[in-house]
């Protein structure tokens, strides 16, 4: 009778597995995992992982923010552009969300060197929220101003979960910022036209339709008017334009508190001319109001003008310019003339883009006069495309109204426009155009 096998022995009760077999299995099962670990690391084995554009045989996108002088989002910043650094804060500069200015890097003229000779390039630029840039669908006709933003557009626009606002093309990419340049005034004096020309320039963002936070959507909070903005990317400059923030009394407060160095841009205009506009705009919604004349006075036979209807008030530019001067310095607060806007649209928009700090792109390429229209229209510089003008509701015919009352008008301006001139330190000769005329 043989002995019982031992534990350990071949061939014995309870014997393990041989040696070389459980080596042999080690080993497969190494190569296995190796093998699977470099498929999914991108080899050309069936379980290799390949990005979608790959797969169907497409090249990948690329981002614009591979142009120079721009960030792919996700990048590394540059240590300038790390909290805490000494950089200088540059007008592309994003406030922070608590309101105060936040460092980042400052955007060089270098970055924008490499765009030399790409006057033009605004249309590749992503349309910003409620943005339209063509006229042929009819939206451009629409005044943001004559019909002031809805509260249905705003708050689609201002919803944590919107991407882009309503109709936008606004990638996923970029970030939303609170604006560092707001357009604050005034009503009829030619802010539109600036804002669609600044639109032009590459490095600018700025949103469509009219926010109105600072007059009346305050209490709705900086987050809500953050994300009416549209998404920018490092070293463009977000902006927006309500000609009401001018002669609003809590605006200039309320603008620096959010941050104390948003630079400020005001289109002016001959006052009496304004009026007429705006008067000619009511006009055109309302046809039963009373005339002119009969407005402006608050009694005719002694000449009285009446300085509370809004009309008139707000071509007496120097007193509402004292608000925002307790505020901000003269320096950080343009003035752009509204007559020169139409007869000199280049130069206008050269120290626009000089007060920005960014690089003359828009120049008198972009610009092509309509006579019908009676001022320029924007276009494309590097095709014969129809140049895309401001809407009907643009250039309307004012009404004939009675020489003795713009002669009173102007007496009453006046003294308002030479403090004007004194506080600002530009001389935009209204009354040298009166009496040319």
């Amino acid at each position: 009778m043989s002995p019982p096998a031992q534990p350990g022995v071949p061939g014995g009760r309870g014997s393990k597995v041989p040696p070389a077999r459980k080596l042999l299995c080690m080993c497969s099962l190494s190569l296995c995992l190796t093998y699977l670990c470099y498929s999914l690391m991108g080899g050309t084995g069936p379980g290799a992982l390949r990005s979608p554009a790959a797969l169907s045989g497409t090249a990948a996108p690329r981002f614009p923010a591979a142009l120079p002088g721009t960030a792919v989002p996700g990048a590394p910043r540059s240590p300038a552009a790390l909290p805490g650094t000494a950089a200088p804060r540059s007008p592309a500069s994003p406030p922070s969300s608590t309101g105060a200015p936040a460092p980042s890097a400052a955007p060089t003229r270098a970055s924008n060197s490499s765009r030399e000779g790409a006057a033009g390039a605004w249309l590749r630029t992503p349309l910003a929220p409620g943005e339209v840039i063509t006229a042929q669908s009819g939206a451009f006709e629409r005044d943001p101003q004559e019909s002031s933003t809805t509260d249905e557009e705003l708050s689609r626009a201002g919803s944590p979960g919107n991407r882009g606002g309503s109709g936008s093309t606004t990638p996923d990419y970029g970030e939303k910022r609170l604006p560092q340049a707001l357009i604050i005034g005034v009503k009829k004096g030619g802010t539109r036209a600036l804002l669609e020309a600044i639109r032009a320039h590459p490095d600018v963002r700025a949103v469509g339709t009219e926010p109105h936070f600072f007059d009346r959507n305050y209490e709705k909070g900086l987050e809500w008017y953050r994300n009416v903005m549209p998404k920018t990317l490092e070293g463009q400059i977000t902006m927006e334009k309500t000609p009401s923030y001018f002669v609003t009394n809590e605006a200039p407060r309320r603008i620096h508190s959010m941050a104390k160095d948003t630079k400020l841009i005001v289109v002016v205009r001959n006052p009496v001319t304004r009026a007429i506009s705006d008067y000619t705009q009511t006009l055109s919604k309302k046809p039963e109001i009373p005339t002119f004349e009969v407005l402006a006075f608050k009694n005719r036979t002694l000449g009285l003008i009446d300085a509370s209807w809004s009309a008139i008030r707000i071509g007496i530019y120097a007193l509402h310019l004292e608000n925002w001067l307790q505020y901000f310095p003269l320096s950080q607060i343009l003035f752009v003339s509204g007559e020169r806007l139409i007869t000199d649209p280049a130069g206008e928009m050269a120290k626009v883009q000089d007060f920005l700090g960014l690089k003359r792109i828009v120049t008198e390429k972009h610009f092509y006069f309509n006579k019908t229209k009676g001022f320029p229209c924007l276009k494309k510089p590097e095709d014969s495309s129809a140049p895309r003008c401001l809407g009907k509701s643009k250039g309307r015919t004012h009404p004939k109204i009675d020489p003795d009352v713009i002669h009173r008008l102007r007496k009453f301006y006046k003294p308002f426009n030479v403090m004007f001139y004194q506080m600002t330190g530009q001389d935009f000769q209204w009354e040298q155009e009166e009496s040319d005329k």
